[in-house]
């Protein structure tokens, strides 16, 4: 059954002067951390003018739609020169393991001479919402099964114990058309620590869906694993939302028609809509997500039409 979400509005773009020199554009990857009643803070990757991506933060009010808090200060800065995410800080979503809640994120490394490329990292989250980096080496790095580069991990609990991740991963910076190769994997972990790689999880379409970013997975009221995200199909094509569905979390079929939302005729969302975030509040659910520019244009908010 495809669904269908309501387009409620851009929530928030970054001003265009008087901002922190690390958070001068974009806000890209909203991620929503529940603080009281209505209010989410929406952690998102911002710019710098050498286009260094680092975390800053929003307090929005998601039912009457409006900024409560814009915060100045970035709560976690890309790192140094010679760092696994010395070029930048791409955030996924959170996760709670040992009591501690923990934040992913993709981090970047852009050499003069070379590629770009990704790891994986992970963050601390404190009660008080602060971020400090779990550990100066990756969380997740290249390997065998994903040789190249890493992006954007999302990992849940399992109600009966364990981990599930869903993460990115570079095949081949060309896969024959001017276009990537990038899949999404799938790994498990007993204690979310430590990772079984299994491999590739959502099927691709060479030519149509090839080139995936950004995985954000529900468990839906059936049973049924849900997962939304962005896909390209070549280099002359702009971010779309696809969905995928699963019955055990490992095993995907592909459903791009099934996403529910697509961009819009004008404005701010109507070239491309790319990095979701699916979440549930006072039992409605909904989709953070960015429109034009890789969130140069900031973020919105849709809600799910039953």
């Amino acid at each position: 059954m495809t669904q269908h979400w309501k387009k409620l509005g851009r929530l928030y773009v970054p001003k265009t002067s008087g901002q922190h020199p690390k958070l001068t554009s974009h806000a890209a990857n909203p991620l929503p951390v529940h603080l009281a009643g209505d209010t989410y803070r929406v952690f998102f990757s911002g710019r710098d003018e050498h286009n260094r991506s680092s975390v800053g933060a929003v307090d929005i009010d998601i039912v009457q739609r409006k900024v409560i808090t814009e915060h100045f200060h970035p709560f976690f800065e890309h790192g140094p020169a010679g760092s696994f995410f010395a070029d930048g800080v791409s955030i996924a979503n959170c996760y709670e393991a040992d009591g501690v809640r923990y934040m992913l994120f993709m981090g970047w490394q852009a050499p003069s001479t070379g590629h770009w490329r990704g790891d994986i990292g992970r963050l601390v989250v404190s009660p008080e919402l602060l971020l400090t980096l779990d550990s100066d080496e990756p969380f997740m790095g290249s390997d065998s099964t994903d040789p190249i580069s890493l992006s954007y991990p999302w990992v849940i609990k399992n109600s009966s114990g364990g981990f599930n991740m869903w993460y990115g991963s570079t095949q081949a910076w060309d896969a024959g058309n001017g276009e990537m190769l990038h899949t999404i994997q799938h790994a498990s972990s007993e204690r979310g620590d430590r990772w079984n790689r299994t491999g590739l999880a959502v099927p691709y379409v060479l030519g149509e869906a090839q080139a995936f970013s950004r995985p954000t997975v529900v468990l839906s009221s059936s049973g049924k694993f849900c997962m939304w995200f962005s896909y390209r199909g070549n280099a002359e094509n702009k971010y779309r939302i696809g969905f995928a569905e699963s019955a055990d979390g490992v095993s995907w079929s592909l459903a791009l028609d099934k996403a529910g939302i697509s961009v819009s005729d004008t404005g701010w969302d109507s070239e491309m809509v790319e990095y979701p975030f699916v979440f549930s509040h006072k039992g409605q659910t909904y989709l953070l997500y960015n429109g034009n520019g890789y969130g140069k244009s900031g973020f919105g908010l849709a809600i799910l039409d039953d």
